[in-house]
């Protein structure tokens, strides 16, 4: 089986330049790889602290201990990868890491000279990523290699009879940091002992952002003091229904802001003229605006990146988008500030989702009837949205923590 997945990788690091040529994420892919040695010479061999992400979301999950350990460990040099472009591309220039870089393909010479070329402390790999040539480089140099914010399931490859190989990568982990209980207990099933359940560090994050000043004022403007919905990271599927809601049912006394997940000019124009109510830009906002017009319009769409953690603050009921389409978008967000939640049908990949649905915090829909009877109710009914949203911001609030037991654990190693 590693003789096969070596041939894959290799076979795939020949293709993946032919595909380059016609793919813009795979461009970007391709060639923000080649930059990626040359980059680590910054670190100039002093002592480093690796994290090892996939993409947005896992590197949200990095934060909060990056952030301590950048406070408690001034000595040590701060190194953050990505395997995805989205993930890059977005967080290239992170001021607390030292260096960002991509992930080089997991051959087994990317693997050597990528770990010769950093003085590692350190090796902290969040939530799903599993590199074998990378993970016994990293033992065989005796890095110590943890596991932040894991979750496993029963599906997964590790614990299927012909998963030998990548039971084999896993043993390389010094130790897990897993979210749940079920997760510990499968590590256990294939006598990996060393881990305990210390939760998502999301949690840690997001509870931070309640007390930051977030204060948006052109929001605050846009508002007009009216009923307000914020439908975060939509994607069309999401957006169709929420669109076909503002054009036949809305009424004045609403106000919807609407951040999709893609902000490419095409996209946002084909949204704007699917909406028949007033409808204002951001990137408009930044060239020529006033009070009125702010104040006038019925949608707001946000079609600039580094804002919908902000403007969840301001909403009455929040749409997390992508529960539709592919993969749902992060719901802790808006649940850190007792908003209460609606999203599509395809959540069961995600705990959080899960849990919260199961609460009554959080409301799935498969269609425009459901939707429109949700979110009525919570419109209408002021003391059943309330009673929602609190069960959100209890949720956020229990699971905190998760930072603090896995940075008593790397200070011993430090």
């Amino acid at each position: 089986m590693k003789h096969l997945y070596n041939l894959i990788v290799l076979f795939t690091q020949t293709l993946l330049p032919v595909i380059a040529l016609v793919h813009k994420k795979i461009h970007f892919f391709v060639n923000g790889r080649k930059e990626t040695f040359e980059k680590l010479k910054k670190l100039n061999h002093q002592k480093t602290i690796w994290f090892h992400v996939s993409s947005l979301g896992e590197f949200e999950q990095a934060i909060p201990i990056l952030e301590a350990l950048k406070k408690q460990h001034k000595n040590h040099k701060i190194l953050v990868s990505f395997f995805s472009p989205s993930g890059y591309e977005n967080q290239k220039d992170y001021p607390l890491a030292d260096v960002v870089c991509y992930l080089p393909l997991d051959t087994l010479k990317n693997a050597k000279r990528f770990i010769n070329s950093v003085n590692l402390s350190i090796a902290i790999f969040i939530k799903y990523e599993f590199w074998p040539n990378f993970l016994h480089q990293l033992q065989k140099t005796k890095i110590p290699t943890i596991l932040v914010s894991g979750i496993f399931r029963k599906q997964q490859v590790f614990f299927k009879p012909y998963g030998g190989f990548m039971r084999k990568a896993l043993q390389c982990f010094d130790y897990f940091f897993v979210q749940d209980e079920n997760s510990k207990k499968l590590l256990h099933s294939i006598h990996l002992s060393n881990s305990s359940v210390a939760g998502d560090t999301r949690f840690d994050r997001v509870s931070q952002i309640v007390k930051q000043n977030s204060n948006l004022d052109f929001i605050e403007v846009f508002i007009d003091k009216k009923h307000s919905f914020v439908a975060g990271s939509s994607w069309i599927e999401d957006e169709n229904i929420i669109v076909n809601y503002i054009n036949t049912k809305a009424t004045e006394n609403e106000k919807f802001i609407i951040a999709p997940h893609n902000i490419k000019a095409e996209g946002i124009k084909r949204l704007q003229k699917s909406i028949q109510k007033k409808t204002v830009l951001y990137s408009e906002l930044l060239q020529d605006w006033f009070d009125k017009d702010l104040k006038d319009a019925q949608v707001l769409l946000i079609d600039a990146i580094g804002f919908l953690t902000k403007i969840y603050r301001y909403a009455n009921v929040a749409y997390v988008g992508g529960g539709l389409k592919t993969g749902l978008h992060n719901i802790l967000e808006p649940a850190t500030f007792g908003i209460p939640i609606i999203i599509g049908k395809n959540y069961d990949k995600f705990k959080e989702a899960k849990e919260l649905v199961k609460l009554n915090g959080c409301y799935a829909i498969e269609n425009q009837s459901d939707f429109d009877i949700v979110y009525t109710k919570l419109k209408t009914d002021v003391s059943f949205r309330k009673n929602t949203g609190t069960i959100n911001g209890t949720y956020v609030k229990e699971n905190t923590g998760a930072t603090e037991k896995i940075i008593n654990y790397i200070n011993k190693l430090l």
